[in-house]
């Protein structure tokens, strides 16, 4: 599997920015709390690509942001719009 090298310090602004708390962001990429604690407090994390893609789409981000090749903008430090669900299962 392909690894990818993201900004540590990148997906923590973005996640705070976007009023993420560190428990959710890991249960929507499906990784535990420490893992997500050990991934922030990396500096530079090297990831497995899906993973990079799980927590993008969790950001509402692209991956290349995370990774750097994209300058941050200020939508990246927006908070986040909620999923529209459309099945009526959410109410």
């Amino acid at each position: 599997m392909k690894e990818v090298q993201i900004d540590a310090e990148r997906l923590k602004t973005i996640r705070k920015a976007r009023k993420i708390g560190r428990p959710k962001l890991a249960k929507l990429s499906g990784i535990t709390e420490r893992q997500m604690g050990r991934i922030e407090t990396a500096g530079n994390a090297v990831l497995d690509a899906s993973l990079v893609i799980r927590l993008s789409d969790a950001l509402q981000v692209p991956p290349q942001t995370l990774t750097g090749e994209f300058q941050m903008v200020a939508e990246d430090l927006e908070q986040a719009q909620a999923p529209k669900c459309t099945s009526g299962c959410c109410g």
